[in-house]
């Protein structure tokens, strides 16, 4: 049994299964416990070449390095799609001897193909609808990967049950379809031993896909909420693999989200892919704004793509519904069968409306929903009597529960209630369809239907409408008739809580919780005229038959190779534990400063300038008490005595902490209010680096920053001498910024005559003097130092947020000015590992701390050196 201790979770998400029952081997082991409790391990699956050649064994050392990746011995792109469940068919031969295989024509993975090069390969992993026994799994394996380049996961049924029974369905089905877990009814609560179970299944989906890897050349698609754990799993292994995700389920707003307990560990995990895909943009900006509360990650939209920066990586945002496949139904449509069949249902519907309702019996789907509100139709526009009919198609689903028996019996109740009432001889007002129909029989009824109504309360895309789009489209020679036929014209009532609502604008969208509204919007659907119907039908059908599944799959192809393209330009290494691992992507020449590197050119060096940013770079940002302690003291004193040496703390604060704070540093020179006041040394006066005296701006700025922290619950304004900064770190994450994206807007339009710069941060909006910045800062002072022919052959500046960037880039260009000495050591460092114009990165204030440190102890080892040389220079008196 599994431990529901923390610590093991970790180490499972690690990929330390030897304290687990089930070792997992690259089979992911049988359907059962057999007799010994323990699946037998099963053979590594072989890893699968594209060109020609022996099949080899993968590297089991290599393949599980952290920081290394494979490299691949191919030229060639290849996809690789993985999903729970395979497009595969499978099913036991009659005389009990083997399996027997086909594709499955409705899977969507098997249609995406359409939409990629003719020369990429796809290879599939996922798990089989079959219980096969552990004995017959290598024999299946290997005949579904050399006939289907299909390649199984098979789950023990303990783990099946609590991963897919338990975890997926409840608990992330319902919570991402808007249902908390008030009662057992409804999910029950978190149970870890199937988020246990969940993590396993997705290292044995991870094992499979790695045993047939080429890490350089295969592009990874993972699909649906089963597998959100994945992407953790694959890139801890590989640093730069390609990795795309797609839900096809809605993602919950935050409110939500946030009360699943392993919400950080799923959100982390989605972020080591490279695009992850949505069918709306309410999906995608739930995510975000997920992102944003709880990890607190903005996003950035660039020329029309939007991206999320993660540790160097930029994750891509992909919003774009799926289609059908319009090639397959276009095929079933010109099936003689189906013709034989619209003509039995014209024929039993002579002279009445059908319209039509095609749902899985679940509880998400509103059908009951859709039954009151036709007999609101037929009691408020009685000329729908004896004329429209509700066909509503009710596919079975392989579960059960009280839930779904309840709606069930509800579904059952209403239209026993409105048959009776209103049912006549040759009239039967609601007719339920109980059973699983064939494609052909469900697009013969999409044909004789003059409307389709959908009232699903939360559906991830429901592809029901476009479906019968295409068939209300037909054929010409389908029976005969024209351009103008009856099928050339649609109607359609879609809720506005499913995914392709957005899509069909020419739709009758409706809140299906309203009872009166829908009945209202049915009754309009077949009253409008022909002329109408047909309108908004050819615009639905140019949609549809555009944007189908071949486009969905071209275009995230396209949008996921673009994501992947900086993989190799750039170095990548992996930190982090269990789901808290992820990827820094960093510019080649980005590198760690070590003190054995600086201290060597700050012995050599003879001018020296240490420019040193305070908050987040001598103190951390998240302690409460800013004040130095007596050890940043004592290194600033230390680095001060060495009379080769300028050093200056350059910061946003006002002159009065920082002034008050360095008091004991006498020769420590302070740029405040990033550099408007500036001072060499204690005992000298401020200077003021900029020529601007006035600040009636003030007067202007500082009524719109009062409406907005007065409406903004958390922020707060700081005042300085020169400059006012808006803060809104305690604020709501999505409010605040929201409200500093308007009041940047509202201050430049205000302030637009006025000789100041308004500019947002690291959650702040600031207002200040035009031409004050940490990057004039540094220039003033390697240029003062030229002037008074003490030129700079050693600079060190260090900072951490984006006002240190003005000092890096102007550091840059001060080395092509030739402001410093030409063979100068220019170190530009910033804290943390992240995208920065600093070549250089300490990770955190201690390393800052320990590298001053060390040459604060270079300067006293010199200077006892040469006192001792001039003692040893001094001639003997005698």
């Amino acid at each position: 049994m599994f431990s529901r201790s923390y610590t093991n979770l970790v180490d499972l998400a690690n990929g330390n299964l030897s304290a687990l029952d089930y070792g997992g081997g690259g089979g992911g082991g049988g359907g059962g416990n057999g007799a010994g409790g323990r699946p037998p391990r099963a053979r590594r699956m072989q890893r699968t070449m594209t060109t020609p050649g022996t099949l080899a064994e993968l590297d089991e050392e290599r393949a599980g390095s952290v920081t290394s990746d494979v490299p691949s011995s191919l030229a060639s792109d290849r996809l690789i799609v993985v999903a729970n469940t395979l497009p595969v068919r499978c099913e036991r031969r009659p005389d009990g001897r083997g399996w027997s295989f086909c594709w499955d024509e409705d899977s969507l993975l098997l249609h995406l193909r359409d939409g990629l090069p003719d020369d990429m390969e796809v290879l599939y992993v996922g798990s089989l609808r079959a219980d096969v026994p552990s004995a017959e799994q290598d024999d299946v394996a290997q005949a579904l990967l050399d006939r289907f380049r299909c390649v199984p996961a098979f789950l023990p049924k303990d783990i099946l049950d609590r991963f897919y029974h338990g975890f997926c369905k409840q608990t992330l089905w319902p919570l991402f379809h808007y249902m908390l877990p008030f009662t057992s009814d409804h999910g029950g609560r978190f149970d870890r031993s199937q988020w246990e179970a969940y993590v396993l299944a997705n290292k044995l989906f991870s094992q499979r896909v790695i045993e047939v890897l080429n890490p350089e050349d295969d592009y990874i698609w993972i699909h649906d909420y089963h597998l959100l754990a994945l992407p953790s799993f694959l890139r801890r292994r590989f640093n730069r693999l390609r990795i795309g995700f797609f839900l096809h389920s809605p993602f919950p707003s935050s409110e939500l989200y946030r009360s699943l307990p392993v919400r950080d560990e799923i959100l982390k995990s989605l972020l080591n892919c490279d695009l992850i895909g949505f069918h709306t943009f309410d999906y995608a900006r739930h995510f975000l704004s997920c992102c944003s509360r709880m990890l607190g990650i903005e996003y950035q939209s660039k020329r029309g793509y939007i991206g999320l920066d993660y540790f160097g990586r930029t994750v891509g945002i992909k919003i774009m519904p799926v289609g059908i496949n319009m090639t397959q139904l276009q095929t079933q449509i010109r099936l003689p069968d189906l013709e034989w069949r619209v003509a039995e249902l014209r024929k039993q519907f002579d002279g009445k409306t059908v319209m039509l309702g095609v749902d899985d019996m679940d509880i998400f789907k509103g059908i009951n929903l859709k039954v009151l509100a036709f007999e609101q139709m037929l009691r408020t526009h009685p000329k729908w009597q004896r004329k429209a009919v509700l066909v509503q198609i009710a596919n079975p689903r392989g579960g059960g529960g009280k839930d779904l028996e309840e709606i069930q019996a509800e579904i059952d109740e209403s239209c026993r209630r409105i048959n009776a009432q209103f049912s006549r001889p040759g009239y039967v007002p609601v007719v339920i369809i109980n059973r699983a129909l064939s494609s052909v029989e469900r697009m013969a009824y999409y044909t004789v239907a003059e409307c389709v109504v959908v009232t699903a309360v939360r559906d991830g895309m429901n592809l029901t409408p476009y479906e019968y789009i295409v068939c209300r489209q037909g054929f010409p020679d389908l029976d005969g008739s024209g351009d103008d036929g009856p099928r050339r014209k649609s109607m359609l009532v879609v809720s506005e809580f499913i995914g392709c609502s957005p899509s069909l604008s020419g739709a009758i969208r409706v809140n299906p919780w309203n009872i009166d509204t829908t009945a209202e919007a049915m009754n309009e659907s077949i009253a409008l005229s022909e002329n109408e119907k047909q309108l908004r039908h050819e615009k639905h059908y140019r949609y549809v038959s555009s944007h189908d599944v071949a486009y969905w799959s071209k275009s995230y192809i396209h949008d996921l190779e673009r994501s992947c393209r900086d993989h190799f330009r750039r170095r990548c290494w992996g930190i982090g534990l269990g789901f808290g691992f992820r990827v820094v992507a960093l510019d080649r020449n980005f590198k760690k400063l070590t003190v054995d590197s600086i201290v060597t050119d700050y012995k050599n060096s003879k001018s020296r300038v240490i420019l040193l940013d305070y908050d987040g770079t001598l103190v951390p940002q998240t302690t409460i008490n800013r004040t130095p302690n007596e050890s940043v003291v004592k290194i600033m004193n230390a680095l001060c005595d060495d009379k080769k040496n300028v050093v200056f703390i350059v910061s946003g604060r006002g002159r009065d902490s920082l002034e008050k704070w360095f008091s004991p540093c006498q020769d420590l020179g302070i740029a405040a209010e990033h550099g408007y006041f500036m001072r060499w040394t204690r005992d000298e006066q401020w200077q003021l680096n900029n020529q601007c005296s006035e600040f009636g701006w003030m007067q202007m700025a500082k009524p719109v920053m009062n409406l907005y922290t007065e409406a903004t619950d958390g922020s707060y304004i700081e005042t300085k001498e020169s400059a006012l900064v808006w803060h809104h770190q305690d604020a709501d994450p999505g409010f605040g910024s929201s409200q500093a994206k308007e009041m940047l807007d509202h201050l430049e339009s205000v302030l637009a005559n006025e000789p100041v710069c308004v500019k947002s941060g690291q959650q702040i909006v600031e207002v200040k003097p035009q031409g004050v910045s940490k990057g004039f800062v540094a220039e003033k002072i390697l240029s003062t130092l030229t002037e008074n022919k003490r030129q700079a052959d050693f600079v060190l500046c260090i900072g951490d947020d984006r006002s240190d960037e003005d000092m890096f880039e102007g550091i840059a260009d001060i080395m092509r000015r030739s402001i410093v000495d030409p063979q100068t050591s220019l170190y530009a460092c910033t804290v943390g590992q992240k995208p920065s114009k600093a070549k250089y990165y300490l990770d955190d204030t201690n390393d800052v701390l320990n590298m001053l440190e060390a040459l604060a102890d270079a300067s006293e080892e010199t200077d006892s050196q040469e006192d001792a040389e001039e003692i040893t220079s001094i001639p003997d008196p005698e």
